[in-house]
């Protein structure tokens, strides 16, 4: 179901899409299309903090960034525009349920999903909205985009707990087609290729052509799976509930390696720079993995759950915890170079930019750390 609004021209026109590998651009979860949770530019070794911004409840949804803005999702059922350098609120858009989903910026359109079941396209300036998209049960990853080669349509693509895959048409908001799973899909979908590829509460790794949504691959890798997938080449990175984390050939359609968590499992995204891979884990700690093989290169440990999902810029990773606290650590080796105590659950994954770190927390507020 879609109910469309009469727009005199395309959400699409205006400002260009967000050059993903800008460092002063994070517009998508993860910071690209193919969820690396790489982020451009440096950071200093003891940010400040710079701003906060209250909103009416936890959040959950993790935030983006173009330009001088910044827009995130809370469980007040509110999505913000704020100032990127103040933290002012410029406009926020009411859904009727908590946002745990984060936006995704594509041009000047807004996309942000909601646990009330729709979809939402906003412009991104005014917060007008534009069309809204109605799947069958809440949505809580992040939508992604692709166009392909056969009629240049821009399409959205954005999974549901409602047991489907859904693809939409960027400017009328019409559905193209959707892939059915055999139960929720509850991370964000990474695309790269021509395909996306995301893993489902069924316990399998999904890969389906963007073009029709036919499955080009179905893996079983042993759990279910509630994180994102990244993909790096032809290889795609996860963890999964069953406490292992996985690299998979999507081209052999195989298992390369596993690691072995300690019995906790894999709720977080992973970040994957060029010879290593960095993920949080429910035994309270960050893990540090060889990408080629899996074998372990540090553990830093925290004093609660990392759902949040890491991200590696420059030679640092920032991650948040259950135990209240930001943290930096160094990529090489996991030593601790800075903290801070916000006090309350951080599930949220920071949003990296020209400098900056933006990132929601349990206790409602947006917090931005920088020089």
């Amino acid at each position: 179901m879609v109910v469309t609004l009469a727009i005199a021209d395309s959400p699409l026109d205006g400002p260009k899409r967000a050059d993903e590998s800008d460092p002063s651009q994070w517009p998508l979860y993860r910071g690209d299309r193919a969820l690396r949770g790489i982020a451009g530019g440096r950071l200093p070794d003891k940010p400040k903090l710079l701003w906060t911004f209250v909103t009416g409840d936890a959040i959950k949804s993790s935030a983006v960034i173009s330009g001088d803005r910044v827009w995130i999702g809370s469980d007040d059922g509110h999505v913000y525009a704020l100032k990127l350098d103040k933290g002012k609120e410029l406009w926020k858009f009411p859904t009727h349920a908590p946002i745990e989903s984060p936006p995704s910026l594509v041009g000047n359109l807004l996309l942000v999903g909601s646990t009330d079941g729709w979809l939402y396209a906003l412009d991104a300036h005014d917060g007008d909205l534009k069309w809204k998209y109605k799947t069958d049960a809440q949505i809580v990853g992040a939508a992604n985009w692709a166009r392909v080669t056969t009629d240049d349509r821009l399409r959205i693509l954005v999974g549901s707990y409602d047991n489907h895959l859904h693809c939409i048409d960027a400017v009328t908001g019409e559905e193209i087609w959707r892939y059915t799973t055999a139960n929720y899909i509850n991370g964000s979908v990474a695309v790269a290729d021509g395909k996306v590829v995301f893993g489902g509460c069924d316990g399998l790794l999904h890969v389906v052509a963007i073009e029709d949504g036919t499955k080009v691959l179905q893996l079983a890798v042993g759990s279910y799976v509630a994180a994102a997938v990244a993909i790096v080449g032809k290889e795609a990175f996860v963890g999964h509930y069953d406490q292992k984390f996985l690299c998979v050939d999507l081209v052999q359609g195989d298992i390369r390696w596993e690691y072995k968590g300690q019995a906790f499992p894999f709720f977080s995204s992973a970040a994957v720079a060029a010879d290593r891979v960095v993920v949080g884990g429910r035994d309270k700690r960050v893990h540090c993995v060889r990408r080629d093989d899996g074998l372990s290169l540090w553990v830093f440990p925290t004093l609660g759950q990392v759902d949040s999902s890491p991200v590696i810029c420059g030679d640092k990773v920032v991650v948040g915890s259950d135990d209240g606290r930001l943290y930096m650590v160094r990529l090489t080796d996991g030593a601790l170079v800075w903290s801070y105590d916000i006090g309350e659950p951080i599930v949220s994954c920071p949003a990296v930019a020209d400098g900056r770190i933006v990132i929601g927390a349990a206790d409602g507020c947006v917090y931005a750390f920088g020089e």
